[in-house]
């Protein structure tokens, strides 16, 4: 199961575009709201209902936990003390960890950052002590996937896809959606 942590002011596009192309390949991923609402307003006004919320899960069944950027939202995730113990979990289990634009700050700020090459939205970069910032489109070091924002929505998708399911599945997927045909 793909956890995606749903907190006010998410970024829609960061959340959509990959939780899509996950689906299309067959993975399961269940999206979580932080706030005490099942509908999550994103930081362009639209809301999206939660899958389910984060006390209704044990996480157990995780195999990667995925933050959407977006602001406040990567903020309100990094001030959610519930999902900052998931997370460290998480990451002391040996099991894979994405966020994409502002959300891999939370990453570092837990100290997950150090040694890792990671990208996130220009800026944000501060965030990831100890990090090899690369402001690659999406960047992949083991079991830690991050993208730099909005454009690096479907790409990270299909190396989250490519990890689970393998590099036909998402060549497969990238033809059938027409990436790259522009």
């Amino acid at each position: 199961m793909i956890y995606v942590f749903l907190a006010t002011g998410f970024e829609e596009v960061e959340t959509l575009g990959p939780i899509d192309v996950c689906r299309r390949a067959g993975l399961k991923v269940k999206t979580v709201s932080v706030t005490d609402e099942q509908v999550v307003t994103g930081t362009h006004g639209i809301g999206i209902v939660a899958d389910s919320m984060f006390a209704e899960n044990d996480y157990s069944d995780a195999e990667m936990l995925f933050l959407p950027g977006g602001l406040p939202g990567a903020t309100n995730l990094d001030a959610h003390e519930g999902l900052r113990r998931v997370v460290l979990a998480h990451s002391e289990a040996g099991k894979a960890l994405a966020a994409i634009c502002a959300a891999p700050l939370v990453y570092g700020n837990l100290g997950l950052a150090d040694g890792k090459k990671m990208t996130c939205y220009p800026g944000f970069e501060k965030y990831l002590v100890g990090a090899e910032y690369t402001a690659a489109l999406v960047e992949r070091d083991g079991l830690m996937f991050t993208g730099k924002g909005p454009a690096a929505a479907l790409a990270l998708g299909y190396a989250i896809v490519e990890h689970f399911c393998g590099e036909e599945v998402a060549e497969g997927l990238k033809q059938g959606m027409m990436y790259g045909d522009l």
